[in-house]
C-alpha cells in the first residue's frame, strides 16, 4: 500500500511490451540519469508506440566519444525545490546529464522528473512551428504572420471593448526576467487582468502569511528544517510533490530523533515516514488547528514572552479557540481529542518546531483563513524567527515564488507595491515613463487602481452578462503563455468560455489542453499556437521555494522555430507599438531582450522586497561556487573572494544595492542575527498602533540594533528625526530629492538610490521597521479565522453553524458561494453524491501534465488516469481494482471515465484523483484535436472536469481539494 500504486505484482506496461527485453532491462540510477533521453537500444521498437512523427535516433545524439564536453548549469523546471541540473554539451547538443553534487539543495540527487529533463529539450512532441486554426484545421504559419494577425485582432478588440477585454495569463515557468517583462507589457497595454499559476496554488498562502507578519513566503529553507525537532506536515505530500526536499526532512528526523507528524485526509507516501499520522476530513483544517491551540492554551504551553513582545491580538484568538473543545473538533473533523492533544504538546514543547504545508491547506474557500490559522499556531508557540522553526510553504512550480514576487498577479505591480497611485508613480520613475502616459493607457484611473480578474474566473468574465462584470466589457481574448487549462476547476464551464472567445493565443512548448479543448469547444479560427522553448534553451534567474535566486545558463539553443519567452514578448510588444517604452533601458540583441539588463532594471525598482541586491554578476558567482555553501546554514565562508559571507542564492530580502553586498536572508524574522548577517524583525507594515495598543515590537530587536525597541518603517522624516540623514551621500540625497515634492515621505521602498536602506542597515536597524505580527488581521473577511464548511459539504448538518461567507462582488465578478452552498443543500447533492473528492500530485508528473506526459520516460511510469477509492466504498458499488469506473460530479452533469485503484490510502467516504491528466473529456478521447505529432503519450480525464464552484474571498482561489462526487462501475 505504501510503496506501489496497487496490490500484487506489477504487470508489464504497454511501453515495456513494445520495448521488449532490451527496453525492460534494469539500469542503475547513474545510467538512467545519463541516458534520460533516447537510447540507441530499443528505438526501433519504441517507434510503434509513438503517436506522431519521430526524429531519427542520431538526431538525439547520445554521448560522443572523443568530442569535448562542456558543462553547463541550469535549474530543474518542475517543482520549486530548486535542484541544479548539470548538462553535458557536445557540439551544441545536450548529450548527457551529470549529478550536481555541489548544489547545497539537491546534492547530486534528482527525482524521476529531474532525471528526465533532457527529454524536455529533445522531445519530438513539442511544437516546432507557429500554427493557427484555419477552418478547424491546424495550419503552419510564419512568426511574422502569426504575430501580425494576433496584434491586429487584439487592437480591434481593444478599440471596440477596451484594454481589459484582453486577458494576459502568464506563467510560473517564466524566468524572473520573463515574468517582469510580461507584467510590464500588461501595464503598458493598460490592464491588471494578468495572472499566473500562483492563483490556483498559493495565492492564499501569500495573502494569509503576508497579512500576518509581512511577506508571503516560506520563512526558512529546506536545509534549515534539518534543525527541527518537531515537524508537522499538514496538507502536503513532499514525498511525491517535492521528493528532493524530503532528504533534508528525513535526515533531520533521524539526526534529531524528531517527531514527524503528517495531518492529511489521505495516507500519503509522506505519511508512510511519519511518527504520527492524523486523518482529518478535508476542509476542516481550522477546526483542527484551533483544536491544537485549545490544548496549548488549556495547558499553558504557549510562549508567553514571545507573544508579549512580538504578537498583536492573541487575546482575540483565545476567545475564538475556546469555541473548539475536543468534542466539537472531533465532531467537525473526525480527529480524536487525545490524539490532537498529543500532537499539540509535541509542537509546543519539543522545539524548534516547524509547520509545513502545500495546496492541501490553500485550495479551499477558506484558504487564506487556513494559512492564517497555521501562522497563528506558530506565533502562539514561538515557533517562528529561529532555526528549525517557521511556516515552511513548499511551492509547486520552479518559479511560482518569483512570478508572484514580481507581480504576475491581479492585485499588484512588481514586488508587492500594490496598485495605488503611489505604486504606479514608483514604477513610472523606474521605467522612466511619465505617470500620465501610463494612466492614459487604462480605461480610467479607478480601473488602473482596481485588481483584475483572477484566472480562476476568466470564463465567468467571458460568459456572465456584461452588466455583472465590473469593467467596460466581457473578456473577449486570451493570451496564454505557459499555463495549463486543465489545472483550473470547472472545465465544462471553461469549454463554454473557449467557444465564446474572439481570440485565443497559446504560447508554450506544447499545445496543452487549451488546444484540445478549444477544438472540442468548436473553435475553427482565431486560435494560435506559438512554439516557445524550455528554460533550458534560454537563460535567466528563478526563485526556489526558500527565496533563493539561481541563475540558469542556456544549455542549448532552441530547435526548429521555437523562440524563448523574451522574444515572444518583444515581438508582440513591437507589433502593439509598446517596444520603445518597454525596452528603453534594456538592451535587445536581434529580437531578444538581454535578461541581465532586465534583472538590473528589476534591481533598480525592487526595494520593497529586497530584490535590489541580487545582480546577475552575484547570482552567476553563486552558481560557480556552489560547493562553498554550508549544507545547513547555506552560508559561504566570509573570507571567500567571490561569495564571502553570502547565503546561497541571496534569498530575498537582500537589501541595498549589489555593491552593499548584503548576504541575503536565510530565515525570516530572526532577531538573533545582525541585519547585515541576515537578521530581521517582523515587518511594521500595519501601522504603529490600533485602538490604543502598540503594533510595534516591545523589547525585541535585532542583534546590534541602535534602536532597542520597536520602531516604524523608515522614511526620510524618520531619518531626520534620528539625525541619520547626515549619513547620506550627496549622490543619494540628490536622487531622493528628485522623488516627488515631499522629501520627508520618501521611504526605504521608494528611494531609488538605496541610500535610506544603506544608512539604516549601518545603524543595525531594519529598513521596514520592527513591528508585531498580527494574530488579528482586521482587514480580512474573518479577522480571526473561523471554521466554515466547504461549498459542497457532506456535513449539511454543520452548515447552519458554520456557513460559508455571504455572496459578494470580488475581483470584478460575483462570488455566489453562499447561494451555491444553499442550493446544494436544497437539491440533496450530498445524498446523490456521497463521496468527498480530493485531488493531488504524483511523483511522475507535474502541473497540468502536458509536458511530463509527453516525456517518454515519465509516461512509462504512469500510463493511466485513476481514482483511489476505499475498499468498503468499492465493494458497495461492485468495483474491483483496475476496473473502469465513471466518476460523476455535482455540477454540469460532469463525468469522467478512469481506472479504479482500490486502496485504504483514502478513508471510507473519500476518493482521490491526481490532477495532472488531460486529453479526455466525459469519456471521449480528444487525441485527434491536437496538432499532428504533438499529442502527449499519455492522455486521460482531468480531475477538474469534476471539481465545482467555490472561491476564497480574499484571492478567489478555487476549491479542488474538497467537493462531492459519485462513483459507479463503467
Amino acid at each position: 500500500m505504501l510503496t506501489k500504486r496497487k496490490n500484487g505484482q506489477a504487470g508489464q506496461t504497454k511501453l515495456q511490451s513494445l520495448l521488449g527485453a532490451g527496453g525492460a532491462a534494469p539500469i542503475d540510477r547513474r545510467t538512467f540519469l545519463r541516458r534520460s533521453g533516447l537510447t540507441v537500444g530499443g528505438l526501433a521498437a519504441i517507434g510503434s508506440f509513438q503517436l506522431g512523427s519521430v526524429r531519427k535516433a542520431e538526431a538525439i545524439s547520445p554521448p560522443q566519444p572523443g568530442v569535448p564536453i562542456e558543462l553547463k548549469k541550469s535549474v530543474c523546471t518542475h517543482c520549486a525545490v530548486g535542484c541544479t541540473v548539470t548538462a553535458e554539451v557536445q557540439n551544441g547538443v545536450w548529450t548527457g546529464q551529470e549529478p550536481s553534487w555541489d548544489s547545497p539543495i539537491n546534492r547530486g540527487s534528482h527525482c524521476a522528473k529531474g532525471a528526465a529533463v533532457r527529454e524536455l529539450v529533445h522531445s519530438d512532441r513539442k511544437l516546432k512551428y507557429p500554427l493557427k486554426l484555419v477552418n478547424g484545421e491546424w495550419t503552419r504559419v510564419s512568426w511574422d504572420e502569426a504575430i501580425g494577425e494576433i496584434g491586429d485582432k487584439m487592437m480591434e478588440i481593444r478599440e471596440a471593448s477596451g484594454p481589459d477585454s484582453v486577458y494576459w495569463m502568464g506563467s510560473a515557468k517564466f524566468s524572473n526576467e520573463g515574468t517582469y517583462l510580461f507584467r510590464k507589457l500588461a501595464a503598458l497595454w493598460g490592464t491588471n487582468n494578468q495572472d499566473h499559476q500562483a492563483r490556483i496554488c498559493h495565492s492564499t498562502t501569500v495573502s494569509g502569511v503576508a497579512n500576518t507578519w509581512g511577506y508571503g513566503a516560506m520563512t526558512n529553507s529546506f536545509n534549515d528544517i534539518r534543525n527541527s525537532k518537531t515537524l508537522i506536515i499538514m496538507g502536503g505530500n513532499p514525498a511525491e510533490a517535492h521528493p528532493i526536499s524530503l532528504q533534508h526532512l528525513l535526515e533531520g528526523k533521524e539526526l534529531n530523533h524528531a517527531n514527524f507528524i503528517v495531518i492529511d485526509p489521505r495516507f500519503t507516501r509522506t505519511a508512510a515516514h511519519a511518527t504520527e499520522y492524523v486523518r482529518l476530513r478535508s476542509g476542516t483544517d481550522i477546526a483542527v488547528l484551533w483544536g491544537m491551540l485549545w490544548h496549548i492554551f488549556e495547558n499553558g504551553w504557549e510562549d508567553k514572552e514571545f507573544i508579549a513582545q512580538r504578537v498583536y491580538g492573541m487575546d482575540e484568538i483565545r476567545k475564538e479557540v475556546a469555541k473548539y473543545p475536543p468534542d466539537e473538533v472531533e465532531r467537525i473533523s473526525g480527529v480524536p481529542g487525545e490524539q490532537l492533544k498529543r500532537v499539540a504538546e509535541l509542537f509546543a514543547t519539543q522545539k524548534p518546531a516547524t509547520l509545513i504545508w502545500c495546496m492541501g491547506q490553500t485550495q479551499h474557500t477558506v484558504g487564506t483563513a487556513n494559512v492564517r490559522a497555521s501562522c497563528i499556531l506558530c506565533l502562539a508557540t514561538g515557533n517562528v524567527g529561529k532555526p528549525g522553526t517557521g511556516a515552511n510553504i513548499f511551492r509547486g512550480h520552479d518559479n511560482v515564488q518569483g512570478a508572484t514576487d514580481i507581480g504576475l498577479d491581479v492585485v499588484t505591480l512588481p514586488f508587492y507595491y500594490g496598485l495605488t497611485e503611489g505604486a504606479w508613480n514608483h514604477w513610472s520613475r523606474v521605467w522612466e515613463i511619465d505617470y500620465e502616459d501610463l494612466l492614459s493607457r487604462f480605461a480610467s484611473k479607478e480601473i488602473m487602481e482596481t485588481p483584475g480578474i483572477p484566472l480562476t474566473r476568466w470564463f465567468d468574465a467571458t460568459l456572465l452578462p456584461k452588466d455583472e462584470v465590473q469593467q467596460s466589457d466581457n473578456l473577449r481574448a486570451m493570451f496564454v503563455q505557459g499555463h495549463a487549462s486543465n489545472s483550473i476547476t470547472r472545465i465544462p464551464e471553461s469549454v463554454k468560455g473557449l467557444a465564446k472567445l474572439d481570440l485565443l493565443v497559446v504560447a508554450d512548448p506544447h499545445p496543452t489542453t487549451w488546444a484540445s479543448l478549444a477544438v472540442q469547444a468548436g473553435r475553427t479560427e482565431n486560435t494560435y499556437l506559438l512554439p516557445v522553448c524550455t528554460q533550458f534553451e534560454t537563460s535567466g534567474s528563478r526563485v526556489a521555494s526558500n527565496r533563493s535566486i539561481q541563475w540558469g545558463e542556456q544549455i542549448v539553443a532552441p530547435s526548429f522555430e521555437q523562440k524563448d519567452d523574451y522574444q515572444v514578448i518583444y515581438r508582440l510588444a513591437e507589433k502593439l507599438g509598446l517596444s520603445e517604452p518597454m525596452f528603453k533601458n534594456i538592451a535587445v540583441e536581434g529580437d531578444r531582450p538581454v535578461p541581465e539588463d532586465v534583472l538590473r532594471e528589476m534591481n533598480r525598482g525592487g526595494w520593497s522586497t529586497g530584490y535590489c541586491g541580487q545582480s546577475p554578476e552575484r547570482l552567476k558567482a553563486h552558481m560557480r561556487n556552489q560547493h562553498k555553501f554550508d549544507l545547513v546554514t547555506l552560508r559561504a565562508p566570509k573570507d571567500d573572494p567571490e561569495v564571502g559571507g553570502d547565503y546561497y542564492g541571496l534569498p530575498w530580502p537582500c537589501w541595498g544595492t549589489p555593491e552593499l553586498r548584503h548576504p541575503g536572508t536565510p530565515n525570516l524574522y530572526n532577531p538573533d542575527l545582525h541585519v547585515m548577517d541576515g537578521g530581521s524583525p517582523f515587518r511594521a507594515r500595519f501601522g504603529v498602533e490600533r485602538e490604543g495598543e502598540t503594533l510595534l515590537a516591545e523589547g525585541s530587536y535585532t542583534r546590534g540594533s541602535e534602536l532597542t525597541d520597536g520602531y516604524p518603517e523608515f522614511t526620510m522624516a524618520v531619518l531626520k528625526k534620528l539625525g541619520w540623514d547626515a549619513d547620506l551621500t550627496p549622490e543619494e540625497l540628490s536622487i531622493i530629492e528628485g522623488i516627488g515634492s515631499d522629501i520627508d515621505a520618501v521611504s526605504w521602498s521608494t528611494d531609488l538610490s538605496g541610500g535610506i536602506q544603506r544608512v539604516v542597515l549601518s545603524h543595525g536597524c531594519h529598513p521596514y521597521g520592527n513591528g508585531k505580527a498580527r494574530a488579528l488581521a482586521w482587514n480580512l473577511p474573518d479577522p480571526v479565522p473561523v471554521h466554515r464548511e466547504p461549498i459542497y459539504t457532506p456535513r449539511v448538518d454543520l452548515v447552519e453553524k458554520y456557513p460559508t461567507l455571504p455572496d459578494a462582488m470580488q475581483f470584478r465578478v460575483p462570488n455566489i458561494g453562499h447561494t451555491v452552498q444553499q442550493a446544494a443543500i436544497e437539491k440533496g447533492i450530498a445524498r446523490d453524491f456521497p463521496l468527498i473528492l480530493t485531488s493531488g500530485r504524483l511523483v511522475e508528473y507535474e502541473g497540468g501534465g502536458e509536458e511530463t506526459r509527453s516525456n517518454r520516460w515519465l509516461a512509462e511510469l504512469q500510463q493511466e488516469m485513476f481514482l483511489e477509492i476505499n475498499p468498503a466504498d468499492a465493494a458497495e458499488r461492485g468495483i474491483s481494482d483496475g476496473s473502469w469506473v465513471w466518476v460523476t460530479g455535482a455540477e454540469n452533469n460532469s463525468r469522467a471515465r478512469v481506472r479504479a485503484l482500490v486502496t485504504e490510502r483514502v478513508g471510507q467516504g473519500v476518493a482521490f484523483m491526481p490532477f495532472h491528466f488531460g486529453g479526455w473529456l466525459g469519456g471521449e478521447d480528444l487525441r485527434a484535436n491536437y496538432p499532428e505529432g504533438t499529442d502527449p503519450y499519455v492522455l486521460g480525464e482531468s480531475a477538474n472536469t469534476i471539481t465545482t464552484y467555490g472561491y476564497d474571498p480574499v484571492t478567489n482561489m478555487q476549491e479542488p481539494k474538497v467537493t462531492l462526487c459519485q462513483v459507479q462501475a463503467a
